[in-house]
């Protein structure tokens, strides 16, 4: 918006006195610690230095509801940081917003400046797509309001609000929708690259249950958007990641659920890992039912103990769930069978601890057809013996096929399952070596590969064409239709044609 407008809309809002978050705006209350009355250096979105002129810096702070953050604001730190402890990047300006026309003001200031924009919903991108140095961070972590029709067995979810927080709002009235296994991961980035849960056989994925959202594009309007209001914007936001917009709210098909379900964890020592393996991709490609989520893993636990795991959930009648895992623990000698009824929530959170806020972390993943033997083959020779790496997998099939690869953005329809290469340590100079353990394990799987997923994968350049396959020209078009000067670049970037 120009400046005039600016001011207008500030006056209107009336807020010039009452949000005295901002350090360059010359109000009688000011934190003690922000930055002092003057323009400030940034970076453009070709990583130009710009300079952010004062008044540009007041008008903006005047304009919004939310509080916009400089360096030595005494929540900037706070705010700025992301859940991987690898990524401490300091933007020139957060933008903390409370609403769709906060989020339009922070877009228009972006755009007219040609200045770098990072969009925060959870803050748990892998890569540290969330956050930038010296750019502008939009941040959405106050909008994170849920609203559940009982009725309609729908919901409206914030774009700032984490998993965790969606399951509790939904199921207290028995009611569910796929979310992922880590519960502080934030609905936005992981809703909009796809969106794999223990559920997704029964459900399908993430984005099959988003029945419409609303958008910032780069234009500075707010859209809402559905199969039948901008069809194509909405097709697009189901699996093309953060390319088009920032995306305030979701809503999402609820399914009615019993939370008391059968799940839990089957663990063998890894010296049976053939053994275990081979029964996996033999049985698991018999057609196992859509209640059944079930996939492997392999790790090594702190004491150094190396061991393969099945993680299991059955959504569905509990004495039938029973018959059919009767095969997988007749597998060998387990360590351990925690396979019990319980509640959802156990599993949905149960990886919480170890992937906690501040952890240094690596991972790529691979999109997996078919459970080969020679993919059992490779996974037990290529197995990391360190308490620092694992795999796991997010099982496929099931109602995700039921979609076409063109049905929507995310076109790894056909993929059986997904692995991920896991690496966490705490301990800074530890980077190098756990970067490079994540990567070994990687190539050493990667012919077994088709394609990966957008919301783990670290570096995507050259890849973006080929892994968005018969959806890339599609989704190009509608990216220059919607974002033609590309100023949301921080994901796995679709460059506008």
């Amino acid at each position: 918006m120009d400046r005039r407008k600016f001011c207008r809309s500030a006056v209107a809002a009336g807020v010039a006195a009452s949000y005295p978050m901002l350090s360059a705006c010359s109000r009688s209350e000011q934190p003690v610690a922000t930055a002092a009355n003057t323009s400030i250096k940034a970076v453009s979105l070709d990583g130009a230095e710009i300079e952010l002129e004062k008044a540009a810096i007041k008008e903006l702070g005047e304009v919004m509801n939310g509080p916009v953050m400089l360096s030595g604001h005494p929540d900037y730190d706070s705010t700025r940081r992301v859940w991987n402890g690898m990524h401490d990047k300091h933007p020139a300006l957060i933008a903390r917003c409370q609403s769709a026309k906060d989020v339009c003001h922070a877009v228009d200031f972006a755009r007219e400046r040609d200045l770098l924009v990072a969009v925060r919903g959870g803050g748990h991108s892998w890569p540290g797509k969330s956050v930038c140095d010296d750019g502008l961070m939009i941040d959405l972590a106050d909008m994170k309001d849920i609203t559940v029709d009982t009725e309609g067995q729908t919901a409206w979810c914030g774009g700032g609000a984490l998993l965790g927080h969606l399951d509790d709002a939904t199921l207290e009235h028995g009611l569910v929708t796929t979310a992922g296994v880590v519960s502080h991961t934030g609905v936005g980035g992981y809703t909009l690259g796809g969106g794999f849960g223990r559920l997704n056989r029964m459900y399908g994925l993430t984005i099959d249950n988003v029945l419409g959202a609303e958008i910032t594009t780069a234009d500075g309007k707010t859209r809402i958007v559905t199969a039948d209001n901008e069809p194509d914007l909405f097709w697009a936001l189901r699996g093309g990641g953060g390319n088009f917009g920032v995306v305030s709210k979701f809503h999402y098909q609820l399914h009615p659920f019993e939370r008391n379900l059968l799940s839990g964890m089957l663990v063998w020592p890894v010296a049976q890992a053939r053994e275990v393996l081979e029964f996996y991709a033999e049985w698991s490609q018999k057609g196992l039912s859509r209640e059944l989520y079930v996939g492997p893993v392999m790790a090594t636990m702190p004491d150094g103990t190396g061991i393969v795991a099945m993680e299991v959930m059955y959504n569905g009648d509990p004495a039938q769930g029973e018959k059919e895992i009767a095969p997988l623990r007749a597998i060998g000698t387990p360590m351990v069978d925690g396979i019990m009824m319980q509640d959802y929530k156990v599993m949905q959170t149960q990886e919480d601890a170890t992937t906690a806020h501040g952890i240094r972390s690596y991972a790529k993943n691979g999109m997996i057809k078919e459970f080969t033997q020679g993919l059992v083959d490779d996974m037990i020779d290529a197995y990391v013996p360190d308490p620092r790496a694992a795999i796991f997998t997010h099982t496929c099939g099931g109602a995700v096929k039921d979609h076409g690869e063109a049905d929507t953005a995310f076109p790894h329809r056909n993929a059986e399952t997904m692995i991920v290469y896991y690496t966490g340590w705490s301990d800074p100079e530890q980077d190098g070596e756990g970067k490079a353990m994540c990567k070994q394990w990687h190539a050493a799987l990667e012919s077994h590969h088709g394609g990966y997923y957008d919301n783990i994968e670290q570096e995507t350049t050259g890849t973006v064409v080929s892994n968005y396959g018969p959806n890339f020209a599609r989704l190009q078009g509608i990216k220059s239709e919607f974002d033609g000067g590309n100023l949301f670049r921080m994901n796995s970037n679709i460059k506008p044609a």
